[in-house]
């Protein structure tokens, strides 16, 4: 089985441990002697239940979730979140700070702006999103009633290195591709939310991570679906949530504990990622336009110089076995996409070719 898959560097959906999809091919027809799928399973019987709670509290434990803070298995995707946290948390002030430093926070910060007063208190567009502003850049607003930032941009390949200080102003942030790389300090959070299919499960969770006290002042105009408050007195169950995800989530949660848990995780990026930026730097051919201190662990992003070698570097890759290279659309190049799942192994021989490709070219 091993022998036929690929390295998947795709930027979501991601790769998932082999042994989770084991595991779970194993227990697919037939889960814990129930007799039946847990795809098949009604998400109010026991067994499910069981399932739910044993997912939250690993996620709880990994993450050291504080008492003061909920957590919510939810549907949408992390877009559906942009509209969420305005519909939620802007009506306290009417004003919100984002700090727009790639595309999804770009979108995020649109969004709100149907919902109050937007004030971009970092904006990286004039640099095409190659570095991350520094604490003493950010033009906070004491009066916003939240700071959102997106932690890592999967399309520029940068990473926000430390959390910001906005003083009594909750922190939202999108850890949507960064989210169980390493330990997060929860508490200094009013929301995290991430989608799953990147580091976490397959496409179709999304988890938050809310302080209680941010529940329950949401607008008026808040659909039902979209209220933090409905879901967090329903406990993500108002209607039938991603099961299956759900449960892919508790397996790759155990194996993550299995690989040394959230320090396993830290020596596993900095070790993918070093190797691959240390190619980078020292080629001729291949560079990153990436500042080096705000370079992401998860997406390493790099390009020649010309679209046409580009062309004919990703085109070589796919008929070496790697998978999904090619840069967005709006930077082309290449991206590589190096989540928790992708084996060392799998980086070594993605740098292996580029130096071959560069002897060869």
């Amino acid at each position: 089985m091993e022998n036929q898959r690929i390295f998947n560097f795709s930027a979501g959906p991601s790769m998932l441990p082999l042994e989770v999809l084991t595991r779970a091919g194993a227990e697919i027809t037939n889960y814990g002697g129930s007799g039946m799928s847990v795809m098949e399973m009604s998400h109010r019987s026991k067994a499910f239940d069981r399932i739910f709670q044993d997912t939250k509290a690993k996620l709880r434990t990994l993450l050291q979730v504080p008492d003061s803070h909920e957590i919510l298995f939810l549907q949408g995707g992390a877009s559906t979140q942009f509209s969420m946290v305005p519909l939620n948390l802007m009506g306290r002030t009417g004003k919100a700070d984002y700090a727009v430093t790639g595309n999804f926070a770009k979108i995020a910060a649109k969004e709100a702006g149907k919902y109050g007063t937007v004030h971009l208190a970092a904006d990286t567009s004039d640099c095409n999103h190659t570095r991350i502003p520094g604490q003493g850049e950010l033009k906070l607003d004491r009066e916003a009633s939240y700071f959102y930032y997106c932690a890592n941009n999967t399309i520029f390949g940068t990473e926000w290195k430390y959390v910001p200080e906005t003083g009594d102003v909750p922190l939202v942030c999108d850890m949507s591709s960064d989210i169980l790389s390493q330990p997060v300090d929860v508490s200094k959070y009013g929301i995290i939310f991430a989608g799953a299919q990147k580091n976490m499960a397959p496409a179709g969770l999304t988890v938050v991570l809310i302080r209680k006290d941010l529940a329950g002042q949401e607008m008026p105009i808040t659909p039902l679906m979209l209220s933090y408050d409905t879901m967090i007195k329903k406990d993500s169950m108002y209607n039938t949530p991603p099961c299956w995800c759900i449960y892919m989530l508790g397996l790759v949660l155990d194996w993550v504990q299995e690989q040394g848990g959230l320090a396993g995780m830290v020596e596993l990026k900095k070790t993918r990622a070093g190797m691959l930026y240390d190619v980078l730097d020292d080629s001729r051919m291949f560079h990153c336009p990436v500042e080096k201190e705000a370079r992401s662990d998860m997406n390493v992003v790099f390009r020649t110089g010309s679209d046409e070698l580009d062309a004919a570097f990703v085109k070589a890759s796919t008929e070496a076995g790697f998978s999904n290279l090619k840069g967005h659309r709006l930077v082309g190049g290449m991206r590589a996409s190096i989540y928790n799942a992708m084996p060392v192994e799998g980086v070594e021989k993605l740098c292996d070719f580029i130096r071959a490709f560069e002897r060869s070219h």
